[in-house]
């Protein structure tokens, strides 16, 4: 199962946020928001696997504080 840690402003934010998840051996999803036509304007979800929620969690905290 899916879980969503994080919904990003916009992709540049998202694909940032996905890197530094991936560089800690967690595996993310991208899944956009809204109408197609916004672009990397839109907001992104980003999902886990939910056994890598907490540890997702903790990332994405310290990548804002």
């Amino acid at each position: 199962m899916w879980t969503v840690v994080y919904i990003a402003p916009n992709r540049p934010i998202a694909e940032m946020l996905k890197e530094l998840l991936e560089a800690g051996g967690i595996l993310p999803m991208l899944r956009p928001i809204g109408p197609p036509h916004l672009g990397d304007s839109a907001s992104v979800e980003i999902l886990v696997p939910e056994s890598e929620v907490d540890e997702a969690n903790e990332i994405i905290a310290a990548s804002f504080g």
